[in-house]
């Protein structure tokens, strides 16, 4: 089996995590329902539209 030989050190260790990292999330388009922005080609986590159809019931204000 394949074992590394030497450790690899914290800065060596996150600057290869960080090409993974996701928290650019690029470009978000705004739902035509409610005017919130959201990822595109995703439903709305506002209103729940996706494409003019109700896909998701809405986030209840009440809920609690």
């Amino acid at each position: 089996m394949a074992v590394p030989k030497h450790r690899k050190s914290k800065s060596k260790k996150r600057s290869r995590q960080a090409a993974n990292d996701k928290r650019f999330l690029g470009s978000l388009s705004i739902c035509p329902q409610c005017g919130a922005e959201r990822m595109p080609h995703r439903i709305c986590p506002e209103c729940g539209f996706y494409k003019d159809r109700v896909v998701k019931a809405p986030k209840s204000q009440n809920a609690g």
